[in-house]
């Protein structure tokens, strides 16, 4: 795969995973469950006339898996990482995903450039939030990726 296409097969993956990080919180759904409702009925798919951009699916898998594996260490990781007087439970639940999905890649995927996976989820956070919070994600990733890099 050519490395553009790549790159907006990873972009898709990452957006999807954060979606899916967020459906099970939200609902509980069973791991497996949830990745095949992504594999069957959302990656590279049209919804409401919205059409889905093929996504990576290992790599979207991956970053579901991990999060779902590692979850309390990630949040432990976060915490740290979060200014006084804030605690993962005060943050937006999709900025939560966001952060937990942008800390794992920094943790466990020594393949992706720390300025990419940082940047990525920058591109993310745009998606669902204003620049402020889009800043927010930026500080909070630099501070984990100093931490683990």
């Amino acid at each position: 795969m050519s490395t553009p296409a790549r790159s907006r097969s990873r972009a898709a993956a990452r957006l999807a995973a954060v979606q899916a990080l967020y459906q099970r919180q939200m609902e509980d759904t069973h791991l497996a469950r949830l990745l095949d409702e992504f594999h069957q009925h959302r990656l590279g798919r049209e919804i409401e006339d919205i059409q889905y951009a093929d996504a990576e699916v290992s790599f979207f898998d991956d970053i579901v898996s991990g999060v779902d594996a590692r979850e309390e260490e990630i949040d432990a990781l976060l915490e740290t990482k979060l200014a006084e007087g804030w605690s993962l439970k005060r943050l937006d639940k999709t900025m939560l995903q966001i952060l937990r999905a942008g800390t794992y890649e920094l943790l466990a995927r020594a393949d992706v450039p720390t300025a990419t996976a940082i940047s990525e989820y920058v591109d993310v956070a745009h998606a669902f939030f204003e620049e402020r919070e889009a800043k927010f994600v930026n500080g909070v990733l630099d501070a984990v990726a100093k931490a683990v890099r």
